[in-house]
């Protein structure tokens, strides 16, 4: 004997059988939803995995380093454009140097200060005093040669040795900060050699290309109608000497405590720098700072 089951109607609703499609079947709730692949997986993009917050986002170079070009630098105030235009033989030097920046970890001074020895004109400049690299220290160097942060205390020995001989020279209380900024804004460029330094490693930029840059720029100084009277002081400064032919170069010995007893003390040199623009005709600097006494 045989048995016929009776045949179940096929269901039009979908109820009776698995639906047609995974879709369907994600929908009925008989598999998990298929995800989206930027749940799941990493997004095609870097710039779509720093949205996500994946990854931190690709710092603006410019807000790292330095501006790869002079133009670039002055358009953002870092230098002026007098400076600019007159540097641009040595701009390859430039752009060497601050490639390099890349390689560090991190570099002294902040980017913004780097070129503030150029704030103003060429023509603004009445004396150039010239220094090596800037203080390794971080909070110390502030873009201009021998001058520190306001803040700093104790100050820098060489700087504190150049203060006695200012009141020695010309009876001016030495201050109680290293800021030389007041000289800056009355004509004294203050420019070190090299523009940067690894933290901690004094001299660690050099023959990057900031010695050519410069070269460049006290080439432009000694070309003025009125080229600045020019300080040297120690071996280093005083090898620069030939380029500055036909000014008026005041050499002596650095300031440093290794070195000031052996002719830097007793040798007056801003007196002699204010002499010689005298003669030129010339106002003579105010070396006199803001008065909170060192000793």
């Amino acid at each position: 004997m045989s048995l016929s089951l009776p045949a179940t109607p096929a269901s039009s609703d979908g109820h009776g059988l698995l639906p047609a499609t995974l879709t369907s079947a994600a929908e009925r709730g008989l598999l998990h939803p298929a995800p989206e692949s930027d749940t799941v997986l990493l997004p095609a993009t870097l710039s779509s995995a720093a949205e996500r917050g994946l990854l931190h986002p690709a710092p603006e170079s410019d807000n790292v380093l330095l501006p790869a070009t002079l133009s670039s630098a002055a358009e953002r105030g870092l230098l002026h454009p007098e400076w600019a235009a007159a540097l641009a033989p040595a701009a390859e030097a430039y752009a060497r140097a601050v490639a390099s920046l890349a390689e560090e970890p991190e570099f002294l001074p902040a980017p913004e200060l780097v070129l503030r020895a150029f704030a103003r004109p060429p023509a603004h400049t009445r004396v150039l005093i010239v220094g090596q690299d800037p203080y390794p220290t971080p909070g110390h160097p502030v873009g201009l040669a021998f001058s520190a942060d306001p803040a700093v205390r104790p100050i820098p020995r060489s700087v504190a040795n150049m203060f006695r001989e200012l009141h020695t020279d010309l009876g001016i209380t030495p201050p109680a900060s290293a800021d030389l900024s007041a000289w800056a804004e009355r004509g004294v460029l203050l420019l070190n050699r090299v523009l940067t330094v690894a933290p901690g490693r004094a001299g660690s930029h050099r023959r990057r290309g900031w010695e050519e840059f410069t070269d460049r720029a006290i080439a432009v100084l000694a070309a003025l109608p009125q080229p600045p009277v020019a300080i040297l002081w120690g071996n280093d400064a005083r090898t620069l000497a030939p380029a500055l032919a036909g000014t008026t170069v005041i050499e002596g010995v650095h300031p440093s405590p290794l070195s000031a007893s052996r002719g830097f003390f007793g040798s007056r040199p801003f007196s002699a720098a204010n002499a010689a623009l005298v003669a030129a005709g010339q106002e003579p600097v105010d070396w006199s700072l803001p008065e909170d006494t060192l000793f």
